[in-house]
């Protein structure tokens, strides 16, 4: 019996010990992709990769305005048309289909590479703003904010990871 009071104040000991040990920690989350895009370079860079690619763009709306007008004259003119003309219609629409599929997945490995090349170095920027604002701030633990289920506002430092990153990409 005396052993078991001694074991459960030994456990409780321990739990307020624990806690008054994490009470100290100071804890906070980030949303690195966040971070990351809300940058000015991450802007600047969209933007060159948008401005890069704005014609392969384009043609994709072209493709999908052309198919658009196709289908709408099909469905117009459904009655009137021959079964030849139904058949013809019907497969240049699954052409500009798979036409539009083939350049669209084209473009978006163009476009990922394109960021991946531009986007290059941005982990280590990253870190670095991280490890400043550690410093700077006295933070125990960041960890990504996707690994919590609820984060309030006051433990997401997202906002101060950006600013730090526009701080560093400013020039001295």
């Amino acid at each position: 019996m005396r052993r078991s009071i001694l074991t459960v104040a030994a456990s409780m000991l321990m739990m307020l010990l624990s806690q008054s040990a994490l009470a100290e920690v100071k804890l906070a989350f980030v949303d690195v992709q966040r971070a990351i895009l809300s940058t000015e370079e991450a802007k600047r860079i969209q933007a060159q990769v948008a401005e890069e690619f704005k014609d392969e763009q384009a043609e994709l709306r072209q493709i999908s305005t052309d198919a658009a007008a196709l289908m709408q004259r099909a469905q117009k003119d459904e009655e009137v048309m021959s079964a030849d003309e139904k058949a013809r219609i019907s497969q240049e629409l699954t052409d500009k289909d798979e036409e539009f599929k083939f350049r669209g997945e084209r473009l978006q490995r163009q476009v990922n590479a394109r960021q991946g090349e531009l986007f290059g170095g941005m982990d280590v920027k990253l870190q670095k703003a991280i490890e400043a604002l550690v410093l700077s701030e006295d933070y125990d633990v960041i960890l990504p904010r996707n690994s919590a289920l609820y984060i309030g506002d006051l433990y997401d430092i997202t906002r101060k990871v950006t600013e730090k990153l526009n701080e560093m990409d400013k020039p001295q």
